[in-house]
Formats: C-alpha cells, sequence, structure tokens
C-alpha cells in the first residue's frame, strides 16, 4: 500500500523501483534525502515502503513516499525537481521522459538516466527533450549492494546541471577505502573522497560507464583463464585456487573481482556437496555494453583487443551444445607438451605475473579508447579523475587503480599507460612468465584468448615495424587505394600501377 501525497515533500524522484532503484532509494534516504518512489508495479513500491519502515531510525518520519502514478511524483518532488530513472535502456527511457512531460515537468526539473544506455542515446535525449526538462546521463556500477551502500558515479550532462545534482550524488557515493585506512608505500591514499566526479558533457558519463564495463568483460576473463591455468596444469582444486586468490588479494592484484572470485571457488554446493563452481554450467551471459564496447573499438580504430576477446569468448561460451560434439572429434596436442615452467609455487607465481601484466594492457586499451572518444565526440576527460571514482564502489574497484590516477598525475597527456614509468617496470620484470605462460597453454591446448590478445597488444604496441606495409601494398594493387612511403612527409599518398609490366623488378 502507498502512502501518495501531492504536497511536495520529497527532495528527490526515483522511477523503477527493481532491485537497483529500491537499493538507492534506499540509501539516498539514509542520507537524508526523501524518496518519492515509482513503479509500474504496485508490489515494487510497497516493498519499498516497508523496507523503509523498518530500516528507518525513527518509524514516525517516512522517509520514502509511494506514488500511485507519474502525476503524483513530480507533485510530490520539490523544485527544481531531480527525478533519477532506472528503467531497462532503449526505448522505455524516452516513454518515460514523455510521460513526464505530459505530467507537468518543467524545462528547469532534472532527469537523471542512470541506466545502462548507449551515450549516443543520452546525446540525443538531452537535444531532444531540452525545451521540455535537463536531460541527465550519469553511469551506476557497484550492482546491488553499491546501489545500497554506495556505488560509482559517473555523470555527464550539462556542467551547470551537475551543480544541482553533485550534492546528491557526492552523498550517496562509495567512498574510497583503502586496507586499514592506510596506503601502501609510495601511495596517495584518497581515503574517504566520493566515487563521483563531473566526467562530461551529453553522452561522456554513459560512455565512461560502457567502457568501464568493457574493461569488467575483460577482467573477469583474464581471472577465469588464471583459474583455467591453475587447475588444468596444476591439477588444483577449487578450494585450492580460492586459496590462491585470497593470497593475490593481499597484494598488488587487490580487487574486488579477484575477492569475489576467491570467494566464489571456496562455495560449496548445498545440492551435491560439490564445488559450486563446478555445477554451473559453463555458459556466460551478457547485456551488451561489452558489445557496445568492442563495436566502438572497431569503429574508432582503437585495438582494444583484450575487451573484444573477451566478449568473444563468452560468445563461444554461449555454443555450448557444439563445444561438447566437437570435443569429441577435434583433437587438441598428440601428447601433453613438456611443461616450460616451474611446477608448483614457480607456476602459480607465473600465472600471477601473467595476469598482472595482462590486467594492464586491459586497462591500458580503455583508456585508449577513451582518449579517442574525447576527441571523436569532442568531450574533455579527466582520466586520472575517472581512475580514482573507479577506486571504490564500481565492480572494477582496485588498489591498481591509484597507479593509473598517479600515472595521469605525473602526465596529463599521457598517450597510453604503457609508456608510464611505473608500468613500463612492472611489465620488464614480469614479461618472461607472461610470454612463457602464454606459450604453456598454446602448447597444452589450454584456451587463453584474452592473456593472448593482451601479449600480442603489448607486442604491437613496442614494435616500430609492423607487417601492416604489405597490408597497405595489398590494398593499393587490389583497390588503389594508395600509400604513404617511408622516405617522404606523412600525409602524402602514391600509387603505382602493379600490372604494368614494365614496372621496376627487385633482381633475383
Amino acid at each position: 500500500m502507498t502512502n501518495s501525497t501531492n504536497n511536495n515533500t520529497a527532495n528527490v524522484g526515483l522511477i523503477g523501483l527493481g532491485v537497483m532503484g529500491r537499493n538507492l532509494a534506499l540509501n539516498l534516504a539514509d542520507h537524508g534525502f526523501i524518496v518519492a518512489g515509482f513503479d509500474l508495479g504496485k508490489d515494487a513500491v510497497a516493498r519499498l515502503l516497508d523496507e523503509d519502515e523498518q530500516e528507518r531510525p525513527d518509524k514516525d518520519q517516512p522517509r520514502v513516499v509511494g506514488c500511485n502514478s507519474l502525476q503524483e511524483l513530480v507533485s510530490a518532488v520539490k523544485q527544481p525537481r531531480v527525478i533519477i530513472v532506472l528503467v531497462p535502456a532503449g526505448g522505455p527511457v524516452d516513454k518515460v521522459c514523455e510521460q513526464l512531460i505530459e505530467a507537468g515537468i518543467e524545462q528547469i526539473d532534472l532527469v537523471v538516466d542512470g541506466g545502462n544506455s548507449l551515450w549516443t542515446d543520452t546525446i540525443r535525449r538531452e537535444k531532444q527533450y531540452r525545451d521540455k526538462l535537463t536531460f541527465f546521463g550519469s553511469g551506476i556500477s557497484g550492482g546491488e549492494v553499491g546501489a545500497r551502500y554506495g556505488p560509482s558515479l559517473m555523470p555527464g550532462g550539462d556542467e551547470k546541471a551537475w551543480e544541482t545534482l553533485k550534492p546528491i550524488w557526492e552523498a550517496i557515493a562509495a567512498r574510497v577505502v583503502t586496507r586499514s585506512g592506510k596506503p601502501r608505500e609510495g601511495e596517495a591514499s584518497g581515503e574517504g573522497e566520493p566515487c563521483t566526479a563531473y566526467i562530461g558533457a551529453n553522452g561522456a558519463g554513459h560512455y565512461v560507464k560502457m567502457v568501464h564495463n568493457g574493461i569488467e568483460y575483460a577482467d573477469m576473463q583474464l581471472i577465469a583463464e588464471a583459474y583455467s591455468l591453475l587447475r588444468t596444469s596444476l591439477d588444483l582444486s577449487p578450494k585450492q585456487i580460492g586459496e590462491i586468490f585470497a593470497e593475490w588479494n593481499e597484494g598488488e592484484l587487490e580487487s574486488y573481482l579477484i575477492e569475489i572470485s576467491a570467494d566464489i571457488l571456496q562455495q560449496v554446493d548445498p545440492v551435491t556437496n560439490k564445488p559450486l563452481v563446478d555445477v554451473i554450467l559453463d555458459k556466460a551471459g551478457m547485456k551488451g555494453t561489452g558489445t557496445w564496447t568492442a563495436m566502438n573499438a572497431l569503429t574508432l580504430g582503437v585495438p582494444s583487443t583484450a575487451i573484444t576477446e573477451a566478449v568473444f569468448a563468452r560468445g563461444m561460451s554461449g555454443f555450448k551444445d557444439e563445444r561438447i560434439k566437437a570435443s569429441k572429434v577435434l583433437e587438441g596436442p598428440e601428447e601433453p607438451s613438456p611443461n616450460p615452467l616451474p611446477e608448483g609455487e614457480g607456476f602459480k607465481n607465473a600465472v600471477r605475473d601473467a595476469l598482472y601484466c595482462s590486467k594492464i594492457c586491459a586497462y591500458a586499451q580503455g583508456f585508449q579508447l577513451m582518449a579517442a572518444a574525447q576527441v571523436e565526440y569532442d568531450w574533455k576527460l579527466n582520466f586520472g579523475e575517472i581512475a580514482r571514482i573507479w577506486r571504490g564502489g564500481c565492480i572494477i574497484r582496485a588498489a591498481f587503480l591509484q597507479k593509473i590516477t598517479d600515472a595521469f598525475s605525473n602526465d596529463v597527456n599521457l598517450a597510453n599507460l604503457l609508456v608510464d614509468p611505473f608500468f613500463i617496470e612492472q611489465i620488464a620484470k614480469r614479461q618472461a612468465a607472461w610470454r612463457e605462460v602464454v606459450s604453456h597453454a598454446a602448447l597444452t591446448g589450454i584456451p587463453t584468448p584474452a592473456f593472448s590478445s593482451a601479449l600480442s597488444y603489448y607486442d604491437g604496441y613496442r614494435s616500430e615495424t609492423l607487417p601492416a606495409n604489405l597490408i597497405q601494398a595489398q590494398r593499393d594493387y587490389f583497390g588503389a587505394h594508395t600509400y604513404e612511403r617511408v622516405d617522404q612527409p606523412r600525409g602524402k599518398f602514391f600509387h603505382i600501377k602493379w600490372t604494368d609490366p614494365d614496372r621496376p623488378q627487385i633482381d633475383a
């Protein structure tokens, strides 16, 4: 049952009271905001009211206003209104905007799309609704726990509108937390800083959230490949690998994804008493943001190979039935190749180093992609700030991100994380193990698409000369696409008649 009102008592409106919306509403309420909530499902509104009643300190002071319609919600929120929309991306967001306009929302009112919307839709909506409302996009990362207790928030839109949203977002965002409140040697703490900052104009916030998710795909795939290498090569149990991950989480690989992976691998299935991971079907789902990242990387010509391979790996996992049949007829190495790595502890450490190097490349690709996007879409992105707000609340939160903030603090024009002195040093002392692990995987038939593509990316980026000269010659041969010369200024193009019998030939 709702406690509807039209007394302009609420500070914030929230449309969409699923898991994320409900938890974000309670987070807002915890920080002193009265929230007007609406959902097409009346049970969702009732559940929010019930949870608020159970959790609020003062039982006589409701922190949430339940609304039966968007008209009631618009009437309930004080002007200038801030209304957060958490509905599925695409058409539902436009439908809500149109219905809010019909319900009496005004141009000065701020409508914040907190879903995983495509950034180009956010750019379009800001223009489309400009005369009727102020549309604003914000990425929200952290899942249901983050929404409830502090997410990482990536706001993008009109900078003046950000000033209205800023006190709300800074109040509910996660805070940077270091282990025991103490940074490691040489690290800045950042302890207590809110994990939100203005990202940029129009669709910048949703774009950065998309890239966050693309990096997340790569990070998850890399961890899964490390698990596969340890299990297949050393015949370790999930519990043993979970303990290794827990150990790694005390070092430079400290991150939320390593932490939860350690926990997952030590979980027992209550039905079969087997490791739970062994009864979960090896078919990974995806909702689209990783695919968008890969597609945009292809569009902008940015080699985000580890991210893209992680998306393809999920696609490969979907061919489960075909893989079962193929496994019975397709052969791998005839004989197990000699393990080129030390056994036991040595191999474990090599996989750790390979994971760390591959992780550096995945993040380098994400930031390289954002650098290209800011030129393409006329944004001004602060990459150090982006890394900082990812240190808490979000899915890819990790101590490692402070090193990225430091890298861009030292050089705001840094072309690629790989050429930052810290990351140069880290890969230099680990790359031998990285190469050995990738070689071992190839020789023994263990698929490691993200490890392998990350290494190829590193080798490609460090190569002064690539065989693309032959490709460009091929293009000119069959399509007269022209080519540049190494002995002529860049930007000057040439073409020859490749099939001319009188053209100069190399002497035999």
